[in-house]
C-alpha cells in the first residue's frame, strides 16, 4: 500500500507543480491586465467639475476639448482603463455621458459630453498619499461659447510634459492645521437682534440680544486662537437689519458665517439645541434677486457676471448657491456631532428654513440656537459663562472639523 502512495504521489508531484505554476503566471497575468485605472469620481464646484481617476500607477495623458458635439477628451496611454467608468452616474452641471474607446496602440481614449460651453483649467497627477493611491486629476471650468472655441483641439492639450500645475511632495504632504492657518480662514459670527429688537425675552426676563452678544465674544476669542480671522456683525448693543448682515459678511469675503440665536416657545417645557441651514426652496430668488441688486458684480467670489452672458450668469449663481447649500449642510452636520457630546440637542437636530442671514448665495452659513430661553434650566444655563464657553469650544471643533474636511476634499 505504501508503495503505492509512493508512486502515485511520484506521478502527479510533477504535474501539480506544474499546474500550480500555471496557474500562478495566469494570475500575475490577469493581474497585470486589471492594472490601471480602477475608478472614477466627479465633484461639483462652483461654476466647475473636478474629474478624479484612482489609479494604481503613474501613467501618460492628454487632455483637450472637441466640438460638433461638445466633448471632453482624456487620453490615457500604457494603462488599462476599467470599463467601469462608462457606467458610472453623478449628478453635476458640466459633463455627461462617459464613453471609453481606442487611441492608437497602447491608449485609451475616455470621452465625456459638455451640457456646457467648457475648458480644461488644470490637469495633473497626484501621487499616493495616506490611504489614496495614485490620482489623476482634471479641473473643468464653465466657459463662454468665445473662449471655449478659442481653446479647441489638441494644440490647446494638457500632458505630463507641459506640467500645467506643481505635484505637492510624494514624502510628506502639507498638514492640514498649517494650510488653516496660513490662509487664515475668515469667520464671521453674527450675534442675533440687538437694539431695538430684544429678540426672545427669556424665563427671568433675560434678552436673547444680550446672551448672542455674549456668545458670539466668547467665541470670537476662541476662534482667533485657533488661528481663524474673526468679524462680529455687532460688537455692541446696536441693531442691524437681517440683510445687513449678509453684506457684512461678503464684505469681509467671509469663508462661513454663523448666526447665533436662541430659541423661545410657548411650552415651557421645550427645550435643546438645534443648527438651521437655508432650505432649498427658499434659496434661488435670494441669490437670482442679490445679483440683480449689485449689478451682478462680484456676487461670486470675486468672479464678475458682468462679463457673462445671462445664462452662464444664471447657472454660475445656481452653481454657487448649490455648493454653499452642500457646505452649509456638511458644518451642521460636524455642529450636531461635536454638540451632541456635551449638551441636550432637540429631535432631527439639523433643521431647514428660509432665514435671511442663510442666503449669502456663495458663504457657507448656518444659524445655531443655542437653547430655549423660555425654558427655566436652559436660560440659568445660557446665563453661565461656563455654560456658553462649552458650546463655543464644540463650535470651534466643528468649525475645525469643516476645514480639514473641505481640504482633503480639495483633492479627493
Amino acid at each position: 500500500m505504501e508503495k503505492t502512495v509512493r508512486k502515485f504521489s511520484a506521478f502527479f508531484g510533477g504535474r501539480f507543480v506544474l499546474a500550480l505554476l500555471f496557474l500562478c503566471a495566469l494570475f500575475l497575468s490577469v493581474s497585470a491586465q486589471a492594472a490601471g485605472v480602477t475608478s472614477m469620481r466627479i465633484g461639483q464646484g462652483v461654476g466647475n467639475v473636478r474629474i478624479v481617476l484612482d489609479a494604481d500607477k503613474d501613467f501618460d495623458y492628454k487632455v483637450f476639448i472637441l466640438n460638433n458635439p461638445k466633448r471632453l477628451v482624456i487620453d490615457t496611454f500604457g494603462v488599462k482603463v476599467s470599463p467601469k467608468l462608462e457606467s458610472y452616474k453623478d449628478k453635476n452641471n458640466l459633463v455627461s455621458q462617459t464613453r471609453l474607446g481606442s487611441v492608437g496602440t497602447d491608449g485609451t481614449r475616455i470621452v465625456f459630453d459638455l451640457k456646457k460651453p467648457a475648458v480644461v483649467k488644470k490637469a495633473f497627477m497626484l501621487p499616493p498619499q495616506s490611504t489614496f493611491g495614485w490620482r489623476f486629476v482634471v479641473d473643468v471650468s464653465l466657459a463662454s461659447e468665445r473662449e471655449f472655441v478659442s481653446k479647441l483641439g489638441s494644440d490647446h492639450a494638457f500632458s505630463n510634459d507641459s506640467k500645467p500645475v506643481k505635484v505637492a511632495s510624494k514624502s510628506r504632504p502639507n498638514p492640514v492645521k498649517a494650510v488653516k492657518k496660513d490662509s487664515k480662514k475668515i469667520i464671521v459670527l453674527d450675534p442675533g437682534h440687538g437694539g431695538r429688537d430684544p429678540g426672545a425675552i427669556g424665563y427671568s426676563g433675560v434678552y436673547e440680544k444680550n446672551i448672542t452678544l455674549a456668545m458670539g465674544k466668547e467665541l470670537k476669542k476662541i476662534l482667533e486662537k485657533e488661528g481663524y480671522k474673526v468679524y462680529l456683525t455687532r460688537s455692541t448693543d446696536i441693531f442691524i437689519p437681517l440683510r445687513e448682515r449678509v453684506r457684512i459678511a461678503r464684505r469681509h469675503k467671509a469663508d462661513l458665517f454663523l448666526s447665533i440665536h436662541a430659541d423661545s416657545a410657548v411650552n415651557r417645557s421645550a427645550k435643546g439645541l438645534s443648527v438651521y441651514t437655508l432650505s432649498e426652496t427658499a434659496s434661488d430668488k435670494e441669490a437670482a434677486a442679490l445679483a440683480e441688486r449689485e449689478n451682478k458684480a462680484d456676487v461670486i467670489g470675486g468672479l464678475n457676471l458682468v462679463e457673462h452672458s445671462k445664462e452662464v450668469s444664471d447657472i454660475l449663481i445656481n452653481l454657487a448657491q448649490r455648493e454653499s447649500m452642500n457646505r452649509s449642510s456638511e458644518f451642521a452636520t460636524f455642529m450636531v456631532q461635536e454638540m451632541r457630546k456635551s449638551v441636550q440637542l432637540v429631535a432631527n437636530t439639523h433643521r431647514f428654513a428660509g432665514f435671511a442671514v442663510l442666503k449669502a448665495p456663495d458663504i457657507p452659513s448656518a444659524l445655531l440656537e443655542m437653547g430655549y430661553l423660555s425654558n427655566r434650566t436652559e436660560e440659568r444655563l445660557l446665563k453661565q459663562a461656563s455654560y456658553r464657553k462649552k458650546l463655543a469650544v464644540s463650535t470651534s471643533r466643528a468649525v475645525n472639523k469643516f476645514f480639514d474636511n473641505m481640504q482633503h476634499a480639495s483633492i479627493f
